[in-house]
């Protein structure tokens, strides 16, 4: 299962994709971490497919990540006398306090917290943007609006509000009862939605106590004013381009995607790019054009990891979506431009110990055109930083901690071995140049550069490095 692609590959699983057979596939085609959608899953529905998930790992002999996205605060308008309302642009219409089914003049939002916190001058946004109003007047139980964009609403359809900081925590009480389930279960990445804030994801890892890493969802234009302070919490990131589409003007999103994207590296911390990658795919089973350039164009950004969501979750063709991505991926690569790219993106490093080294073994693999950087690495750090340094040679990480392996599997460029730690140096170097001939990186011969930290298992300990021959396994 060595794959020559540095970008990494989720998937996420629905009812095309529950089966262990498709699973095996979707494996086999490219998929390195899985997403399990909280917002359509059971707690019995993911322990079944966190085991069936395991026991693909044991087959394939190396570790795959599972990333479990908590739902979030979900806002809806409650339910009308008819089902569904016609609303036109000039028109008066109330969400409040009121749980009476609504009609064409006013609706129940329940959601009193919210009803605070409306001003006039607000927009709202009802089913993903579709229908747009602006609030004109507000009290703590009801806010007139006026309607800019019409259309039909209908029950318990979403709401969205770009200028109003919610009052609430990120986390519901079905995402903590989610979160305890993921935990249980042993999931290895924990995906928080609707951040406004660093507490939103401070209080996801109080409660997660180093039991799997905590990614950031970055929807909302409350994230973007702080996006350094969440940056700086998180274990890593992603750009949803679906909600931060709806909540900020679309054409604003790709300048966002860049932006995230390389103040993610400069900070070493993964970047996943995700939402309506492939979207066309869901009933054809060939992308769009402009699909494959979106694809394309994450890939030469230096993104760790690219997602699909109903694509391979509920889509005609899971498979062929991953093989796609993987195909698109593989091309650009191979371009001649893509390191061009890559290499001017750099940031100068920090200047730590950790830091200099991860440089230098760059510097020295591509020098001497070295066929792998091996990290010897316990917490992942080391595989981390070297990383962020985008080297041309892959990187092989060993570790002895498979928790450790199952969350590198989201990292750009890091092939993740289980192996128990060194002993000595000279342990170091042999089965360094073992694992990196027998996961076919080099051949008999050929040279790489390892990175350790001595004494060895000590997390964050990088200040080694060595240049091996390769030779024989015997």
């Amino acid at each position: 299962m060595k794959r020559l692609r540095r970008v990494k590959i989720l998937a996420t699983l629905g009812p095309a994709s529950q089966e262990t057979a498709v699973l095996k596939r979707l494996l086999e085609a490219g998929t390195d971490v899985f997403r399990i959608n909280m917002s359509h899953t059971s707690h019995d529905t993911l322990r079944e497919r966190v085991h069936t998930i395991r026991s693909l790992e044991k087959e394939f002999g190396r570790g795959i990540g599972i990333l479990v996205d908590l739902q979030g605060p979900k806002l809806r308008v409650g339910q009308f006398a008819d089902g569904g309302v016609d609303l036109t642009a000039g028109d008066r219409f109330v969400l409040d306090s009121n749980k009476e089914p609504g009609d064409v003049h006013r609706v129940h939002l329940p959601h009193p917290e919210i009803l605070e916190a409306l001003a006039p001058g607000h927009t709202i946004l009802i089913d993903d943007g579709k229908l747009r109003l602006h609030v004109v007047e507000a009290t703590s139980d009801r806010a007139v609006a006026v309607v800019d964009i019409g259309g039909r609403v209908s029950n318990r359809k979403g709401v969205s509000l770009p200028d109003t900081e919610i009052p609430v925590s990120a986390m519901t009480p079905k995402d903590r009862s989610d979160l305890d389930a993921a935990l249980h279960v042993g999931v290895d990445w924990i995906a928080v939605s609707f951040v406004q804030r660093a507490d939103d994801i401070a209080e996801v890892k109080k409660i997660v106590r180093g039991r799997a890493a905590v990614l950031a969802k970055i929807e909302k234009p409350q994230a973007i004013a702080r996006l350094d302070e969440i940056m700086e919490i998180s274990d890593a990131l992603m750009v949803a381009r679906g909600d931060l589409g709806v909540e900020m003007p679309v054409e604003k999103v790709p300048g966002l995607q860049k932006r995230i994207t390389r103040m993610a590296r400069r900070l070493g911390k993964p970047v996943v790019v995700a939402t309506q990658m492939l979207e066309s795919m869901i009933t054809s089973p060939v992308p769009t054009r402009a699909e494959v350039s979106d694809v394309a164009t994450a890939v030469f950004e230096g993104a760790d990891a690219v997602m699909l969501s109903a694509e391979s979750a509920a889509g005609q063709f899971p498979v062929e979506a991953v093989r796609t991505m993987n195909r698109i991926a593989e091309e650009v690569e191979t371009d001649p431009l893509y390191h061009n790219v890559i290499n001017a993106q750099r940031a100068a490093p920090e200047p730590t110990g950790a830091d200099a080294i991860a440089v230098a073994a760059r510097d020295v693999a591509e020098t001497l055109d070295l066929k792998s950087v091996i990290a010897w690495t316990s917490s992942g750090s080391t595989a981390l930083r070297i990383a962020r340094e985008r080297p041309q040679p892959p990187i092989l990480a060993l570790t002895p901690n498979l928790d450790t392996a199952r969350r590198l599997s989201l990292v750009w460029g890091v092939h993740a071995v289980l192996t128990k730690d060194a002993s000595d140096l000279d342990d170091m170097a042999k089965r360094a140049c073992k694992f990196s001939n027998r996961e076919g990186f080099s051949h008999e011969g050929d040279r790489v550069i390892i990175v350790a930290g001595v004494p060895f298992g000590t997390p964050g300990a990088t200040n080694m490095l060595r240049i091996a021959f390769t030779g024989s396994e015997k």
